[in-house]
């Protein structure tokens, strides 16, 4: 919204306009308007109450309460509610006034309450005391109304603030003025609510009010707030044309960049502002670079904290210690190390973070040293093992594994005086021994980096140490030992942890039981899951599927259902991803019927078969030419709830197809449709394929044209069985434009297509067009090899070329350029 600053109108209200802002507190409001009387303020009174409602049990009806309530006042009652420390007992003063025969709380009193919830945040007796305000037609100047609006948007209550404001004006409680505005204004500043502030602006602009800076800069907060800054920068604009732009508007608008992530835009305002000679105060140089260096903008974050130097102001170490984060996180430790420096120069001492926030970012030594030797002597071992933990990190994350095993070795032996014959690697003046985050770092790298039997060999000099591994050190070895099939050793460590009191996991075992799986050790692995039922962990599926699918793979189909029983018999459910692989594996041994027993026995063990064990079920059917079988599991599916699958449909239909069904094949197209199940290339391919093998080549170009029409596009695969296809019901005229589309599509034919359009036209004695097509295949070097059965049809089409006036040359050239055979000839 553009914001117009308004000439000065005649105003046809019935009360003065305020040029100036009026008092903001009710102590200041109360002195102007309500002069206090001299016997109700009593410090008597005032003492004694106070007394009376601090004192714990509070007693309600006592001789001296009934003594004082005549002497209420509000000014009294504001005085005695401004000097209570807790809110509770306010507010209870408050309520026992509100009770008094012939007292009536006025603005300053409401006002004063107000102010004490909303420091607070009592949000729900400051809703009750809204209701309370409004019910009492209690008139409110201005200037209280404005106080009140202030405490509800502190409050954070911007509805209720919004609401209060129509409501004084509508009951006549109280006439809003221009200072009323501004102050509601502030309030829908700070929830963005531009839509309502918007609305205000037009009331004022109709009441003829002149914009002022007081208005305008929470319009400005508004629209940051809502990150329209086009409209911020706007208002901004007009305010600094007449001159109202002071410092507070323009950390405002910086800030708000700044928050909302508009770091560049932020940094130009500060440089603005020094343009205009404003200065900008220590906090918001603080805000600001934290900002920054949140949107990991450290160049301009840097840029800042030099302005700040430059204005004369000390950073702290929080500001040194963001940065020194971003630049290291950006590794650019050069400026880092300058930091470092200009903390001593100013007499900071680095803490434990930033020592550690450097130290993971280096990896040459001579530095590492120069930052160790900054560890202050009064540090305990406990934050010096930190520190050391991370140049490992470091050293690890670059990928220095050698390096980092080295400072492990001398921190292990650094109280032991036997680090003379690595002491050479790195020189400190302190060393620590290492805590079990230092060798959980170095094992992680060294894995990680393949280094699994140099792991090995610490894990024994940890062994010797105070510092005992941990479960996540034996499930990171044994995983590892179990991913390189180092069976025996991984049992061997499972027995170590057991005896050393580490209890294992469900990972530990699921790492030794993967590896027996990976083995098609069946016996090991049902021995595995038996401890693992003892223990009461799950064998993972993954592990499960995979010896099954394994085992199967090697033709060992029998075996792996045997398996799935035995787990079983452990108590342990297999998921029917496991069984899948199974039922496929007997169908591949051409054992269909046990299959579809195991299949049909799913339901027993609590498994209902998912779409994948259909599919695999439903191919091996069709493959066994059991097409009812396979049918009526089509419609099993749907009476179980499920949904069958484009591939479910690509099954049968293919089965149909393959053995002269296709109408029932173009049936279960129209049904797979009517179910929103989108036919896919395959499917189309299939049909076409199908129709041609039947003879309906017209069919099947309306196939291939309604899948052009529903947005499928035609792959190699499908324009390779039209083509062939059409060729073998004699249509090569009709096949031909489809091969150029293949060609324009960069699409290569096999040697077979070219074959079948040679024999096509060939047949109908179209030699000439037939040796067009032999060319081609030749040129496109598809001539079939020897081996191929096509070789055949291609030598006795050259000796027909060769035989025929015209195309005898074509082929001679074809010889003489030695791209076509010569013996035999």
């Amino acid at each position: 919204m553009a914001v117009r600053i308004l000439k000065p109108k005649p105003c046809a209200l019935c009360y003065p306009l305020f040029s100036k802002r009026l008092p903001l507190s009710t102590s200041t409001t109360h002195s102007v308007s309500q002069p206090p009387t001299s016997s109700s303020s009593s410090p008597m009174h005032i003492d004694a109450l106070i007394s009376i409602f601090t004192k714990q049990p509070f007693i309600p009806d006592t001789p001296e309460l009934s003594q004082i309530a005549p002497s209420l006042t509000s000014h009294l009652v504001e005085s005695i509610l401004n000097r209570f420390h807790s809110w509770k007992v306010a507010h209870r003063f408050f309520n026992w006034t509100s009770t008094q025969h012939g007292y009536r709380h006025t603005c300053y009193t409401y006002n004063a309450m107000a102010s004490i919830l909303s420091r607070s945040r009592q949000i729900l007796p400051l809703k009750s005391l809204l209701k309370d305000i409004v019910q009492s037609r209690c008139s409110f100047p201005p200037g209280a109304l404005g106080f009140l609006l202030r405490c509800l948007g502190t409050a954070g209550l911007v509805e209720e603030a919004n609401q209060v404001f129509d409501e004084m004006r509508v009951k006549g409680l109280c006439i809003p003025n221009y200072y009323c505005y501004n102050c509601l204004l502030e309030v829908l500043s700070k929830s963005g609510s531009v839509d309502l502030m918007e609305k205000r602006l037009n009331e004022m602009r109709r009441f003829g009010w002149e914009f002022d800076k007081f208005t305008l800069t929470p319009v400005i907060q508004a629209y940051c707030n809502s990150r329209r800054f086009e409209e911020a920068l706007g208002v901004f604009n007009t305010m600094q044309e007449k001159g109202w732009v002071d410092e507070r508007v323009w950390t405002m608008l910086a800030l708000s960049f700044s928050k909302c992530g508009e770091v560049d835009k932020a940094f130009e305002l500060v440089e603005r502002m020094e343009e205009q000679r404003m200065r900008i105060n220590e906090k918001t140089f603080c805000v600001l670079i934290h900002g920054f260096a949140k949107e990991s903008r450290i160049d301009k974050a840097l840029q800042l904290f030099d302005k700040m130097r430059e204005a004369g102001f000390t950073p702290d170490v929080s500001l040194f210690d963001v940065l020194i984060r971003g630049l290291c996180r950006n590794k650019e430790t050069d400026k880092a190390l300058s930091l470092i420096s200009d903390m001593k120069e100013l007499g900071i001492v680095p803490d434990v973070g930033i020592l550690t926030n450097l130290l993971s970012s280096l990896s040459d030594k001579t530095m590492i040293v120069r930052i160790l030797e900054e560890i202050p002597e009064e540090e305990d071992d406990k934050t010096v093992a930190l520190i050391y933990n991370a140049v490992l990190n470091s050293f690890a994350g670059d990928g220095l594994m050698d390096e980092a095993y080295q400072l492990l070795q001398m921190m292990i032996r650094s109280k032991s005086g036997t680090d003379a014959d690595i002491n050479n690697f790195i020189r400190v003046k302190r060393l620590v021994l290492p805590n079990i985050t230092s060798f959980s770092i170095v094992f992680d790298g060294l894995l990680k980096n393949g280094q699994l039997d140099l792991a090995l060999s610490l894990f024994h000099d940890m062994q010797q140490s105070a510092c005992k591994p941990n479960i996540s050190i034996y499930n990171n070895l044994i995983n590892d030992l179990c991913n390189s099939n180092r069976l025996e050793e991984s049992f061997e460590l499972l027995t170590e942890m057991k005896e050393s009191g580490v209890e294992p996991t469900h990972f530990t075992y699921n790492s030794i039981y993967g590896c027996l799986c990976k083995r098609k050790d069946v016996s090991g692995a049902i021995n595995m899951l038996k401890e693992m039922r003892a223990c009461g962990h799950e064998p993972w599926i993954k592990h499960s599927t995979c010896i099954v699918k394994e085992l199967c793979d090697h033709g060992r189909a029998i075996e792996a259902c045997s398996f799935l029983n035995s787990m079983i018999q452990e108590g342990f459910l297999p998921d029917i991803v496991s069984y899948s692989p199974a039922i496929g594996g007997l169908i591949k041994m051409q054992e269909v019927d046990k299959a579809l027993n195991l299949f049909r026995g799913l339901c027993s063990h609590g498994h209902c078969p998912d779409v994948v064990a259909y599919n695999i079920m439903i191919r091996g059917l069709c493959k066994a030419n059991r097409f009812a079988e396979a049918e009526n599991l089509l419609d099993d599916i749907v009476l179980k709830g499920l949904s069958p699958s484009v591939v479910t449909y690509n099954l049968l239909i293919d089965c149909w197809c393959k053995n002269g069904y296709v109408d029932k094949a173009i049936a279960l197209l129209s049904k797979m449709s009517g179910e929103g199940r989108e036919p896919n290339v395959i499917t189309y391919t299939t049909l076409v394929d199908g129709l041609c093998r039947e003879e309906r080549p017209d069919d099947a170009i309306l196939v291939w044209n309604e899948m052009e029409r529903k947005g499928c596009p035609p792959n190699r695969i499908a324009f390779m069985a039209l083509i062939h296809g059409l060729c073998k019901c004699g249509r090569p005229i009709t096949a031909l434009p489809y091969l150029r589309e293949m060609e324009q599509k960069e699409m290569k034919a096999d040697s077979f297509i070219y074959i079948a359009l040679m024999s096509a036209f060939l047949s109908d004695l179209n030699l000439t067009s037939a040796f067009e097509i032999f060319k081609e295949m030749v040129d496109s070097e598809s001539f079939p090899e020897p081996h191929d059965k096509n070789y055949s049809i291609a030598v006795d089409a050259i000796s027909r070329f060769s035989n025929d006036h015209q195309t005898s040359s074509g082929i001679q050239v074809l010889r003489e350029e030695g791209k076509i055979p010569t013996h035999g000839f």
